[in-house]
């Protein structure tokens, strides 16, 4: 087990209320996890557990998770409850009847509202990044949730930071709650940062193209400040022959679902992202993180460093500043308690090739859980009779009314062909590559 898990677990199995503090990548979603399923009663078919994420992102993910955990269980139900995604489906499933509802502040205050919600039956009430649904301005939609919630319950808050109005929603909702804090699973030994200022005449443009080209990571996240920063980076990089995509709040979900597949999938190496959107992205092996400039919040800056180096491993962080900003590394410098050495920055006409190209190809098939599509079916379509092997076959990901599946690009037209003269239950779908 990860530290939160082995100190915060004992005390949810005895249905305690809990504030655990604990950074991204700590294991706390498999923490609450285990514990809702473990005092859920599968035969009463009601809403039982109630976890509220500030991002679709993280709402999917814990989702994903929590399904997961309970593969083991039967006829559990978990349902995903968030803003951007029509409403009318969302009623004829909780019509249906649900266990968890995973979702978004907003989304489930207004299902709440008009009574498509009914939580008599909640036993536990889940708070996941609860300082981000702060920043992200979800207080009043969380007061009004609470309005809801019956008395006797559990309640859990997990939040990485604790600002004063973490205390005022723990003091008006929580009954005698644990306080369980502890350090992130990576440390200073698992990165390596690394500094590089510029002269105030420099491009930071210039500078990321430079670190993306001369180290070629896999898979490597830029962070901004702005949205208009994203969508300006991803654009110049992808000028360069880069595989760089955009993630930022004004996507619409079909984007934002399409985008995140890529990356996670390894179709795009580099995602540009703000860190509202950023929050709660669950990448495996991500072995880069560039910072076009420092946070804003030192505390930010440092989550955004412990995206990589996860689990044990390495990872290293690069941070681009210009002369004029050393104030502001010495004021991370002094934040972290550590000495941060700046370093030359390797120069463009040093690099032999312009651009590289990620490993794989994600094709698109217009076809998903609506029709009844699963990954197994599209695994068989690629690697039957004359097909391709199955380790040339990436990540699938199935949603209501698509599929996306990644391929080694190396053989993506003949998997695209494959798909193509095949059928998928019987039936034959539309498929194309994703571009650009």
């Amino acid at each position: 087990m990860t530290p939160i898990q082995r100190k915060s677990l004992p005390l949810l199995l005895e249905k305690k209320d809990v504030i655990a503090q604990a950074k991204t990548g700590s294991g706390k979603t498999a923490a609450f996890g285990l514990s809702v399923l473990h005092h859920l009663n599968v035969k009463k078919y009601r809403v039982q557990n109630l976890i509220l994420c500030p991002t679709r992102e993280l709402a999917d993910q814990v989702a994903k998770e929590i399904r997961k955990l309970a593969r083991g269980i039967h006829n559990i139900k978990v349902l995903t409850l968030c803003g951007g995604m029509p409403f009318g489906p969302q009623i004829g499933s909780l019509e249906h009847g649900a266990h968890i509802i995973v979702g978004t502040p907003g989304r489930i205050e207004e299902h709440l509202r008009k009574g498509n919600l009914v939580l008599n039956d909640l036993s536990a009430l889940v708070f996941d990044e609860a300082d981000r649904m702060l920043d992200m301005g979800f207080k009043p939609s969380i007061d009004a949730i609470l309005e809801h919630v019956p008395t006797k319950h559990q309640t859990l808050l997990f939040s990485a930071t604790f600002p004063p109005e973490i205390n005022t929603i723990a003091n008006s909702i929580m009954h005698n709650p644990t306080t369980v804090k502890v350090e992130a699973t990576h440390d200073s030994s698992s990165i390596e940062q690394i500094i590089y200022k510029l002269d105030n005449t420099d491009s930071r443009i210039a500078a990321v193209k430079s670190i993306l080209l001369s180290n070629r990571p896999n898979s490597a996240v830029i962070f901004c400040n702005t949205k208009r920063e994203t969508q300006e980076i991803a654009a110049e990089l992808a000028n360069t022959g880069l595989s760089a995509l955009a993630l930022h709040g004004d996507l619409e979900q079909k984007q934002r679902d399409q985008v995140l597949v890529r990356f996670s999938n390894k179709s795009a190496s580099i995602l540009v992202a703000t860190d509202v959107a950023a929050r709660g992205l669950d990448i495996d092996a991500l072995d880069t993180v560039i910072n076009y400039q420092i946070a804003r919040e030192l505390e930010v800056h440092t989550h955004r460093i412990g995206r990589t180096g996860r689990a044990g491993n390495s990872g290293k962080a690069y941070t681009v500043i210009f002369e004029k900003e050393s104030y502001k590394l010495r004021a991370l410098e002094e934040y972290m308690g550590q000495t941060l050495t700046t370093q030359s920055l390797p120069s463009l006409t040093e690099i032999d090739e312009p651009a590289y190209k990620p490993p794989m190809v994600t094709l698109q098939i217009d076809g998903g859980k609506k029709q009844k599509v699963r990954p197994g079916d599209i695994l068989g379509a690629l690697t039957g009779k004359g097909g391709i092997e199955g380790k040339q076959v990436g990540k699938i990901n199935i949603f209501d009314h698509c599929a996306y599946v990644a391929v080694s690009r190396k053989i993506a037209s003949d998997a695209l062909h494959k798909i193509e003269a095949g059928k998928l239950k019987g039936r034959s779908f539309r498929v194309r590559r994703i571009r650009g």
